[in-house]
């Protein structure tokens, strides 16, 4: 290409073995075989293990993830990024085959650059969520697993959807996604108020990653935490998973507060007139 002449930019070498293989063609598929088929019987397991989660309230989505990539039993990258932007008023949790998401991601940021670009102005969150649902839905059945929520603000206020692979797309309030989302949804559904502060929604993010890490094998690192406002999104903060915890353990319930507060100043006792 005339361009990458002039840069000087030399394409990496991509064709040699993988070094994650025993031999270059370990996974080559047999003449004759359909690909599909065979690799599902034949192919290497991919394992998942996550917890990801997003929720609106009256300032808008708050996001967060925790920072583990895990390969089976074994940890990847113990500082890795779940939470992907697209633009300045959308971004969106990853779960499922990174590699999936990451190009996945990269598909919808382009697609979503030249609407703008067509149309004049970014599609909404809606379109947004459709458009990915509808692409990916194409590769149904074909061992791509990508499970995202997508998080923004457009002409409407803010907006929250759930979008997976095989072309499932939700709307709503809450969604956690991952091996570790049970616990996250339990801490969430006891603390979840649209009317909460921005203090507050920081708070309940950072609880419901750290529970989840705490009880999940394959969810672990730090917690990310992102705010989506009207102005754009912003990156909060990244606490260590394993400090958060423990200082919550620190922290008294509020359930435990009222019992003690009532065996403190106990009520008078009513008296009883025998009639």
């Amino acid at each position: 290409m005339a361009l990458q002449d002039v840069c000087k930019w030399q394409a990496p070498n991509t064709q040699g073995p993988s070094p994650h293989l025993p031999q270059p063609g370990a996974w080559a598929v047999p003449p004759g075989f359909d690909p599909q088929t065979f690799l599902q019987i034949h192919g290497p397991r991919l394992a998942h293990g996550t917890t990801t989660l997003a929720f609106l309230f009256r300032h808008g989505v708050i996001a967060a993830a925790d920072t583990r990539s895990s390969c089976g039993n074994y940890v990847e990258c113990p500082t890795s990024r779940k939470i992907i932007p697209v633009h300045q008023h959308l971004l969106g949790t990853t779960s499922g085959t990174s590699a999936d998401c990451a190009v996945w991601y990269r598909v919808l940021r382009r697609e979503l650059r030249l609407r703008a670009l067509r149309e004049g102005q970014l599609p909404s969150v809606a379109g947004a969520a459709k458009l990915l649902s509808t692409m990916m839905s194409c590769y149904r059945g074909l061992d791509l697993c990508v499970a995202t929520a997508l998080c923004g603000w457009d002409r409407s206020g803010p907006a929250l959807f759930y979008v997976y692979s095989d072309g499932t797309r939700l709307q709503g309030n809450i969604f956690s996604v991952g091996s570790g989302s049970p616990y996250a949804y339990g801490v969430l559904d006891r603390g979840y108020r649209y009317d909460m502060t921005p203090q507050e929604a920081y708070a309940l993010a950072r609880c419901a990653v750290a529970h989840a890490t705490h009880r999940d094998a394959y969810s672990g690192g730090s917690v990310d935490l992102f705010h989506v406002r009207e102005s754009g999104w912003e990156y909060v903060s990244r606490n260590d998973a394993c400090v958060l915890y423990s200082e919550l353990q620190k922290l008294p319930e509020p359930d435990k507060e009222e019992e003690e507060a009532s065996r403190d100043h106990p009520e008078p006792a009513s008296r009883h007139q025998r009639l």
